[in-house]
């Protein structure tokens, strides 16, 4: 099959969801009414609460959400071949990613821009806004290792790639300069300067790699990892506006600029697809992922078809910053489709490959061996992006590789494949670097809220003390999965995780549903609750059992197999607690007759008193 076909199926399926069925979901589940004043307007203060037109906003969202998992989880499910993971990414969006997205993004609206944990608490009980507060800080750790291994595996022995990378520090914060101090409010200079910069700093590291200045930029993985750990602490304490800010407006760029021409690119270069429909491994025993294809492709691919990390953002920022109410559709919706394209063009660049070559740079040397396969374009490939990419596990490599090869195919490109292959690092870091320092700080205002309700001087977010401790703590949970951990058990945990807050966010949601009086359409968000329910715990069990338990028995890996079944633990029972809390109050509205809120739904979260801001989402 060609990799055009797939293109032009989710295309379609995507625009026709989106016509009619998000266009279901607004006018009857939510009921979307511009006459409503939206959060950003009724507590506009130009700092958190800001009306902003759609199209900025959709912009802020998705590179927001738009992290490393549509990237990295096609890549790893590939092992699978290339249907189930492209049925799951398009079934798995229209149905329940877009769907959580635009609930979260609506239930938050409708009660001031509040948080998921302060929903839970509104909709369902106060038990299961503590137990969701603290999955959530868990999760956050966890999705940081896993989208920390893949930038690790990517940059380790590579000073091109190591180059680039440092090099968006400095940018970022000179372009944070511009657009505060330098030239306030030129947006458009800042703009050029910062990608033009950006594109130079591609360019250059490939002199850079072959001067006495490689020697520097070329760090072990130890190295990459400490690198990486220095730079999440330095971000996280750090104003805004100087470096987390700016990194994620030029990320902006980067994604939706990218997506374009390898949308552009798949078009005309059309390649075939290498890999078969679905391969051996279906039944379990694959080399990436050990487990079978139910349930560990649907938290394999964690973002693209749904992902619960989306819920922070759908209740965090961009709440905030709604204009009215029928944007919610556009961004809610919307973006999470354009997320789960970018899910299948990493599926098509991936599958695109070899197989033998997919496996090779999948693989350790010496795991690789055991499937008795021979390379075909490896050395080839490696000879042309200047690098050894044989071994580089994790997923961003062989999407590089595959991201090159489409782009070389393009009329004059053919001598540009190891700048394309670069670029394409760069492109999967900046993803990554984007959800590193955002959710590295995110955890650490959960930290001080936590530690702050026994010691009050921690929970001040400008407490210099509390701050540096609680970073650290953060930074060093993520850095010592990154450490211990490889992609194999890491992303699986992460995986789970990350489902399950997206079962307490549709939890959530359907709460939200039922207590307005629309309980007859609660299957919307009750559809795709229990099957990522069902998956997710069943996954959970099988990680427990089948790859960290296995951990325990050797020495060397103990203590990580103990942490790893640990938290796995908690979540699960954090979940559960959290359905069990949600079932009780829907029984009471559909059984007891008990009215769902004392008084009308619209007031009983504060309307018209101004919230406090929720500290997860608060800045410095």
């Amino acid at each position: 099959m060609s990799a055009l076909t797939l293109i032009i199926i989710a295309l379609c399926v995507m625009a026709i969801a989106y016509r009619y069925y998000s266009a279901f979901i607004a006018a009857k589940v939510i009921a979307l009414d511009d006459a409503r004043v939206t959060p950003a307007h009724r507590f506009e203060d130009g700092q958190n609460y800001q009306p902003t037109n759609k199209w900025v906003l959709f912009g802020h969202h998705f590179a927001a959400i738009a992290g490393a998992g549509p990237l990295i989880g096609p890549v790893l499910a590939a092992q699978f071949g290339f249907l189930p993971g492209f049925l799951w990414l398009l079934v798995g969006v229209v149905l329940g990613g877009a769907v959580h997205d635009f609930i979260s993004l609506a239930a938050s609206i409708r009660r001031n821009g509040k948080s998921i944990a302060e929903i839970a608490r509104i909709e369902i009980s106060p038990l299961a806004s503590m137990v969701g507060s603290i999955a959530i800080l868990i999760i956050v750790v966890i999705a940081l290792s896993g989208l920390g291994v893949a930038v690790v595996n990517a940059l380790s022995e590579s000073a091109w790639g190591t180059f680039t990378i440092a090099m968006t520090i400095p940018i970022a914060i000179f372009v944070g300069l511009w657009m505060t101090k330098i030239r306030p409010g030129k947006v458009g200079e800042a703009s050029v300067i910062g990608v033009i910069a950006v594109l130079l700093a591609v360019w250059f590291g490939h002199d850079v790699q072959n001067s006495p200045l490689g020697a520097w930029f070329t760090l072990s993985r130890e190295g990459i990892v400490i690198a990486l750990g220095v730079y999440g602490f330095i971000a996280s304490v750090l104003p805004v506006w100087l470096l987390l800010a700016p990194r994620d407006y030029l990320s902006s760029y980067m994604k939706i600029g990218t997506i374009f021409m390898l949308i552009v690119g798949v078009v005309v270069v059309n390649p075939p697809l290498m890999m078969p429909a679905v391969t051996e491994y279906i039944h379990g025993g694959g080399p990436i992922i050990q487990g079978k294809l139910f349930p560990f492709v649907f938290i394999t691919i964690a973002c693209g078809a749904i992902s619960g990390f989306h819920s922070l953002i759908a209740s965090g920022t961009t709440p905030k910053m709604l204009n009215k109410e029928t944007d919610a559709r556009f961004i809610g919706y919307g973006a999470m489709l354009m997320e789960s394209l970018v899910g299948v063009i990493a599926l098509v660049a991936a599958t695109s490959m070899h197989p033998a070559d997919y496996f090779a740079i999948n693989l350790p040397a010496a795991k690789f061996q055991l499937l008795g396969l021979t390379t075909v374009h490896l050395d080839a490939l490696s000879l042309a992006v200047g690098e050894n990419i044989a071994g580089r596990t994790g997923g961003a490599v062989s999407l590089a590789v595959g991201f090159a090869q489409i782009f070389s195919g393009l009329p004059g490109m053919k001598q540009l494949v190891a700048y394309w292959y670069h670029f394409a690092i760069m492109f999967e870091a900046l993803f990554i670097l984007t959800t590193i320092d955002a959710g590295t700080r995110i955890a650490r205002f959960l930290v001080q809220e936590f530690v702050g309700k026994a010691w009050k001087p921690f929970e001040r977010i400008d407490w210099i003390p509390g701050t540096i401790l609680s970073t650290a703590a953060v930074v060093f949970s993520w850095a010592f999965f990154i450490w211990t951990g490889n992609i194999s058990t890491i992303w699986p945990m992460f995986g789970t995780a990350n489902q399950l807050l997206a079962v307490v966010a549709l939890a959530v949601g359907t709460s939200a549903i039922i207590n307005s009086g629309k309980a007859r359409y609660a299957w919307v968000t009750l559809v795709p609750m229990t099957f990522v329910a069902t998956v997710t715990l069943t996954a959970c069990v099988l990680n427990i059992t089948d790859n960290f338990w296995p951990m325990t028995l050797h020495p060397a890996t103990a203590v990580s197999g103990y942490v790893n079944i640990l938290l796995t633990l908690v979540i699960l029972t954090c979940a559960i607690v959290v359905i069990v809390e949600a079932c009780r109050k829907w029984s009471k509205v559909f059984f007891r007759g008990e009215p769902a809120y004392a008084v009308d739904p619209e007031s009983a979260p504060g309307d018209g008193e101004k919230p406090a801001t929720t500290t997860i989402f608060r800045c410095c």
